[in-house]
């Protein structure tokens, strides 16, 4: 377990009382599951969970001094600017924290869970660091005994089973959606953004379906209420969890480790996941010439799939022609580097830590050069980590597949130096 975690976390945790816990020691205690708390001591959300958290992680500890071992720890990964900020939060905690100093391990944290917004708590298995549940913020909401222990995922036939609406009331059972292709929807008719994604939807739905293919979208609401949910429902020509079902919505939120709507999660006809990106996708391939959406190792940067570049350190070739043909031949070159990284990861059956893009010249492009203060050469090729707000730069007249491969092999060994954004 210790080399596991120690991979994750280093070697050294703080307590509350400015205690050095080996990381190594959570084994002797029994800690067989890590809640990984990403947050700060300023915001009022942040507030709101630290004190549910602390009950529900008391209830733990109670148990612990009972049976002589801990199932459960939390480690703080702060927010803060300030290190006094950081030590008063961590003063008033009663689990551990990273320590202040260790900032590159923060970043590294932050972008390896792909957090987004804050609070948020991800459970790690303390034996292999792999992700059981990564919405525990549900969790703590729907099991606060902590009778379900220790949360790992379940098949989705297992979570969404029961009964389905269509928004003539008519009802259905779940085993209806097995062996087609399915979306997961979540929504909700309070966010522009969503209603936006409907309307598209909608119509790559009617193609799909049109050109024969076995195809269902579950919308899982995330309405403020009934009579909303009824309204959005009702331009919707898919299936549904019943609003007052909020268990099962819940699960599934916690199931895909929903942060954030609109989500659209793609499913194969055995439940598994194909693509967490369903809404990049749909954006970009309006006749959905390209369904179910496989994952592609290179994309081509667009106005839809930018907003990934805030999702964690992503590599951006930029080229200097609008012409297809060179971008083409630019995803070419990056593409066997990129599906390299994305195996060694998946067999570990963990995320690829870098995203890979091709950036011709348009004005989103620009943008993006000058916010990040890019020079203007090109070819150019980059890694840029928004979160970090930190670039690195390789700047030469030729990249070739060894020049990019050891760019890529530098920055996740950690030897390229950032300049700010």
């Amino acid at each position: 377990m210790a080399g596991a975690l120690t991979e994750v976390l280093g070697e050294v945790l703080v307590a509350g009382d400015g205690e050095e816990v080996a990381v190594s020691a959570l084994a002797a205690r029994g800690v067989s599951l890590v809640g990984l708390y990403f947050g700060c001591s300023l915001g009022g959300p942040c507030a709101q969970l630290g004190a549910s958290l602390a009950a529900f992680y008391g209830r733990f500890r109670g148990e612990a001094a009972a049976a002589g071992g801990q199932r459960l720890e939390i480690v703080f990964v702060s927010a803060e600017q300030e290190q006094q900020q950081w030590q008063e939060a961590v003063r008033a905690m009663p689990w551990l924290a990273l320590p202040f100093a260790d900032k590159h391990r923060k970043l590294k944290l932050w972008n390896k869970y792909r957090v987004s917004n804050i609070p948020s708590l991800i459970f790690i298995d303390a034996s292999t660091g792999k992700v059981v549940c990564r919405n525990g913020l549900l969790v703590i909401r729907d099991d606060p005994e902590g009778l379900e222990f220790p949360w790992g995922p379940k098949p989705f036939s297992e979570v969404v089973a029961g009964p389905l609406l269509r928004n003539n009331g008519q009802t259905l059972d779940s085993n209806a959606l097995e062996g087609s292709h399915v979306g997961v929807y979540f929504s909700a008719h309070w966010c522009p953004p969503c209603r936006s994604l409907t309307r598209v939807l909608v119509e790559s739905y009617r193609k799909i379906k049109e050109a024969g293919q076995k195809f269902e979208i579950l919308f899982v609401s995330a309405d403020r209420s009934e009579d909303s949910f009824k309204q959005y429902f009702s331009e919707m020509p898919w299936v549904a969890v019943p609003y007052a079902d909020e268990a099962r919505r819940s699960r599934l939120n916690r199931l895909y480790g929903i942060q954030g709507i609109p989500t659209l999660i793609v499913l194969d006809s055995k439940g598994d996941v194909i693509t967490r990106q369903g809404r990049v996708e749909v954006l970009n391939d309006v006749e959905c010439r390209e369904f179910p959406w496989h994952p592609k190792p290179v994309l081509e940067l667009t106005d839809s799939n930018a907003v990934q570049l805030n999702e964690g350190p992503c590599l951006v070739l930029f080229v200097d022609s609008e012409d297809d043909g060179e971008s083409e031949a630019a995803k070419q070159l990056i593409q066997p580097i990129a599906e390299k990284i994305i195996a060694k990861y998946k067999a570990k059956e963990e995320e690829a830590p870098l995203l890979f893009f091709v950036a011709g010249e348009d004005d989103m492009t620009d943008s993006l050069r000058d916010y990040t203060n890019l020079p203007e050469a090109a070819p150019l090729l980059t890694i840029l980590d928004m979160s970090a707000r930190a670039k690195y730069v390789m700047d030469v007249e030729e990249i070739t597949p060894e020049i990019v491969e050891a760019f890529v092999s530098d920055f996740l060994a950690d030897k390229l130096k950032p300049e700010p954004i």
